[in-house]
């Protein structure tokens, strides 16, 4: 059960992305560019000490504290594919609005990794397909009467940005370490980051208020929510880390209640029952074996 408490953890921290992000980039005059920038470069910076506190504060050898070794942590593949992921993420969101976005990106997540989960072998019950279509025609109910028609590039941008973290997520199944893997990847993120900041200088725009959010964003939704991601993902199996993921729409709109002052429908009420239900009926064999 600590598994998926640990988990609600994470979705909890994706959804604070998603609301921060939309924020940030609707509300202050910072760019997409600056702002996945300082997201990127405060995680890394964050992990990165976080990881040398506890090398510090145990038996690990001191070259544990030292940049090379820092450096060596994460992989390549995971570097992509969170960048991709968070770059894409912010600049697909100029132009489409948050239900839209919402849809575009659960969709190919989901896509992605069903599609990696069944070819390697994972199937779901009777049961299990019931509660994944309840969780989605939720997820639809709760979208579909917001979606407007989107701009075709930021819906390519977003479907990128879906299909990346769907692998970056897929990538974390085999992690031991999840806390070394994720400063590792969020600091060989930096130079990509900071390469698209130099590209884009022209369009550079920030005040405090956004940079504020975007450490925000860094800090707390990202490293330590991806961290925690990465620790819970070996324990379960791809489909239900897809079909789990279906929840944060569902987060991140209660997210708009509470902090933007957003109106609490009776559509969302049923939405999110409809999906937090349907997700039980597809986890439900595992807690059978809890």
């Amino acid at each position: 059960m600590s598994t998926y408490l640990l988990g609600l953890g994470a979705l909890i921290a994706f959804a604070a992305n998603s609301v921060l992000c939309r924020i940030a980039l609707h509300t202050t005059t910072i760019d997409p560019a600056s702002f996945t920038t300082l997201r990127i470069i405060s995680a890394a910076g964050f992990l990165s000490l976080l990881v040398v506190f506890r090398s510090v504060t145990s038996t690990t050898p001191a070259k544990h504290n030292t940049l090379a070794y820092l450096w060596q942590q994460g992989t390549w593949p995971g570097v992509f594919a969170l960048f991709a992921y968070a770059a894409l993420f912010s600049f697909a969101y100029i132009e489409l609005t948050a239900a839209t976005g919402a849809l575009i990106l659960f969709g190919w997540v989901q896509f992605t990794m069903l599609a990696v989960g069944f070819y390697q072998g994972a199937r779901f019950s009777l049961l299990q397909w019931i509660g994944f279509s309840i969780a989605v025609a939720g997820v639809l109910a709760l979208f579909l009467p917001s979606v407007t028609q989107p701009d075709m590039f930021s819906a390519i941008l977003m479907a990128g940005a879906g299909i990346a973290w769907g692998i970056y997520s897929l990538l974390g199944k085999g992690v031991q370490q999840p806390l070394l893997m994720t400063q590792g990847n969020f600091l060989k993120s930096v130079p990509l980051t900071l390469l698209l900041s130099i590209v884009l200088i022209s369009s550079w725009s920030i005040d405090t208020t956004g940079v504020l959010l975007a450490l925000a964003s860094g800090i707390l939704a990202s490293g330590v929510g991806y961290a925690i991601w990465y620790a819970v993902l070996p324990k379960i199996q791809a489909t239900e880390a897809a079909t789990m993921q279906l929840s944060v729409p569902v987060i991140a709109t209660l997210g708009g209640v509470v902090l933007l002052h957003e109106p609490l429908t009776l559509v969302f009420v049923l939405s999110a029952c409809a999906i937090l239900g349907g997700i039980f009926l597809v986890l439900k064999p595992s807690f059978n074996k809890l």
